[in-house]
């Protein structure tokens, strides 16, 4: 039978003090940086997990992220948030934290959420999916005083300041951590015109929306750069397979049509697929991709869920030492994947 992995064991592994190693797990803002390195890598080595309801006592804190998903639909969209929690949960685990899961609908239906679960389970933090324009989620959460952050950019002011009420403080810029989807839909159009492509078109979401319209203007500025011409190469729909292959064929039935389309989704993508023979590259790499031959542009999603719980621990400790917080903005990179569609 193994030996149970204590305070000391991790102590011995790391060459710290017992002190220390409590230290790291219930006030880690008063251990220098490279020694708190030293010791959590210790703890993820021996696999050491401390008492939750006993540290939960001594510090005030639960230890529980929480996050809204999806309601089920048809098990093809989806699959970019379920890589994001599955990453979210190993990396929050990592540094002794879980992951609460939540269904909400729409924006009030999930402020009512964190209302019950911040009453009922004293919940540390949230993360935020799906930013938007507007978005009164991350009002509500900057208004109450909560730790938060975001997987996607706030797209309007009003989503970093939110309008300030006599019994909030003053309204500040929140944290985020969001994939360049302009830098991933640049690439994917300088792929194809690579290819020796000129008429180079783009399937979207319809305008207003953040992440489409950061998609849509990677294209238009990597065509206009290349000095293509984009008028009436472009078409905007609702994600799905059957408006994916219905704006294709629109865009194919006209005087001069493109060649190659540049795709917001890897689901509008396979609809296109169905609607003419054209070369296509999708956005998301999902398995329909890899299943499918699609050339895809692939977020690090592993990546970003480790940022958003870095931020959230960081913050979480600053706040117990009575200390604000940095504000934080991670961007990162996402790669294009060549297959045979593109």
């Amino acid at each position: 039978m193994a030996a149970k992995v204590t305070i000391a064991t991790v102590a011995r592994r790391a060459n710290v003090s017992r002190q220390t190693v409590s230290n790291v797990l219930n006030t880690p803002d008063i251990v220098r940086a490279e020694t708190r390195h030293r010791v959590r890598e210790a703890i993820a080595e021996l696999g050491y997990r401390a008492n939750l309801a006993a540290r939960q006592m001594r510090t005030g804190r639960s230890n529980l992220l929480a996050v809204r998903i999806d309601h089920f639909r048809d098990g093809r969209e989806g699959a970019v948030l379920d890589r994001f929690l599955h990453g979210l949960a190993e990396a929050a685990g990592a540094e002794g934290y879980r992951v609460v899961l939540f269904t909400a609908e729409g924006d009030d239906g999930e402020i009512e959420s964190y209302r019950e679960l911040l009453g009922s389970y004293a919940l540390d933090a949230f993360v935020v999916t799906h930013t938007h324009h507007g978005d009164r989620r991350t009002a509500w959460l900057l208004q109450h005083d909560v730790a938060f952050t975001t997987f996607g950019r706030p797209w309007s002011d009003t989503d970093m300041y939110p309008p300030p009420s006599p019994s909030a403080p003053p309204p500040f810029g929140h944290s985020w951590v969001d994939v360049d989807g302009a830098a991933g839909t640049a690439m994917a159009t300088r792929h194809l015109i690579d290819a020796g492509h000129s008429r180079i078109g783009f399937l979207g979401w319809p305008t207003g929306s953040g992440v489409g319209d950061d998609r849509f203007a990677g294209w238009s500025r990597t065509m206009a750069e290349a000095g293509l011409a984009v008028a009436g190469l472009d078409r905007r729909t609702t994600n799905g397979f059957a408006e994916g292959r219905a704006a294709a064929r629109d865009l194919l039935a006209r005087r001069h049509p493109p060649t190659a389309l540049v795709c917001a989704s890897d689901l509008l993508a396979l609809g296109a697929r169905e609607a003419g023979d054209i070369a296509l590259v999708g956005f998301d790499d999902t398995a329909m991709a890899h299943a499918t031959g699609l050339s895809s542009v692939r977020q690090p999603i592993d990546e970003v869920a480790a940022a958003c719980v870095r931020i959230l621990v960081d913050e979480l400790d600053h706040r117990r030492a009575g200390v604000t917080a940095p504000v934080r903005h991670v961007l990162r990179t996402p790669h294009l994947v060549v297959r045979d569609s593109g």
